[in-house]
């Protein structure tokens, strides 16, 4: 029986390379519509064959799966996650992303752009201090949520880690970029969450369906709602609310909420201004 690691394995090894210099020419796709897809590694598979001629796997001295590391902040009260889960419009996420084969790491924000699109911003961190925001990295956080959003800095602790296997299928055609992610696991200092044996395919386009969102759609996947770092959160911390992502959490993951309260913290006028509420 296929797993989800292998049937990655089996599309971005038959698939012709495409280098990192060539990927962020076509397809660098800062400010971009995503899409979202769970496969099973059969329909993975189906995916994979059907792609056209024009889609490529990215290759780095060598290799096509990649391991990532990511860690997430948010306000001792969680107040990134609630913004996220209330729909609010100036939301965004903060985290450092390591990637672990080459030893490089870099701080991003995640703003929520026009009409749903998303907007990554982001610049070098110290690989070994990737779970605390440095002096610089503050700065730079700051000068981002003041010019997206005109928003104060909140206090920021690390909250998630996610650790997962990459490979990157790019449609050098259109510049459209396909990322496929395997072995999620999402942990914190108290717990760990294993992700299903699923593929966690995200479709990355300037505007609009890319050829990979027609070709899930003609072999009947549909896009979910999903974030790793919402999903994450709500795995490790089952008594909070996770109405936007219930029906995949308790679909995919087995997530059940804990009867333990949610209790929603008071806001100050400082806190709310912070994080748009």
């Amino acid at each position: 029986m296929t797993t989800a690691s292998g049937a990655l394995g089996d599309v971005v090894e038959r698939l012709p390379p495409v280098d990192l210099a060539e990927v962020l020419d076509v397809a660098a796709l800062q400010t971009r519509t995503d899409r979202k897809y769970l496969l099973e590694p059969e329909e993975f598979a189906r995916f994979g064959a059907a792609l056209g001629d024009g889609f490529r796997a990215l290759e780095i001295d060598g290799r096509r799966l990649f391991a990532y590391e990511s860690v997430y902040f948010d306000t001792p009260a969680l107040g990134l996650y609630r913004s996220h889960r209330q729909g609010r419009r100036r939301r965004y996420k903060v985290r450092t992303r390591a990637y672990l084969d080459s030893g490089d790491a870099m701080l991003e924000v995640k703003l929520e752009g026009h009409r749903g699109a998303t907007v990554k911003r982001r610049t070098p961190h110290p690989a070994s201090r990737r779970h605390e925001l440095t002096g610089a990295g503050h700065r730079f956080v700051s000068d981002v949520l003041d010019d997206a959003y005109r928003l104060t800095l909140p206090q920021l602790e690390p909250v998630l880690t996610t650790t997962y296997t990459r490979g990157t299928l790019v449609d050098t055609a259109t510049g459209a970029r396909v990322t496929c992610d395997v072995d999620l696991v999402c942990s914190d200092p108290r717990a760990s969450r294993s992700g299903p044996d699923r593929v966690l395919v995200e479709s990355k386009s300037a505007s609009g369906a890319s050829p990979a969102d027609d070709v899930l759609a003609e072999i009947g996947v549909r896009q979910v709602s999903l974030s790793k770092y919402c999903v994450g959160v709500a795995l490790l911390r089952p008594h909070l609310a996770a109405n936007r992502w219930s029906r995949v959490l308790r679909r995919e993951f087995g997530w059940q909420r804990s009867p333990e309260a949610d209790l929603e913290p008071t806001l100050s006028r400082s806190w709310a201004r912070a994080t748009g509420s």
